[in-house]
């Protein structure tokens, strides 16, 4: 079986990994109680859980005979210093062009 890396960008482009994943940010939760919330199967929720994981987005925990899963919070961090990255470029840019436009 092959493996692949998931990118976190990827992996929330599929809007129903981006509602799990908003699930999550709220509490922790199991399939089950993920799968109450949505219109896809457990199966499908199981699925989407993995490439979260992939991506470093979710962990998940034992809890008895469940796994509870939550947001991973170096994922998250990780994955807000890109849009950190991002904004600051932007930033940067419209000063640039704000400056020229006044000389």
């Amino acid at each position: 079986m092959t493996t692949y890396a998931v990118d976190a960008w990827t992996a929330l482009g599929d809007s129903s990994r981006r509602q799990i994943f908003e699930l999550l940010a709220e509490r922790p939760r199991s399939v089950t109680e993920i799968a109450r919330g949505l219109p896809i199967s457990r199966p499908a929720v199981s699925q989407h859980l993995r490439v979260l994981k992939q991506a470093r987005l979710v962990q998940a925990r034992s809890e008895g005979t469940r796994r509870i899963y939550q947001v991973d919070p170096a994922g998250l961090a990780a994955l807000r210093a890109e849009l950190d990255g991002f904004w600051g470029k932007a930033l940067e840019n419209f000063k640039q062009i704000a400056e020229q436009e006044t000389e």
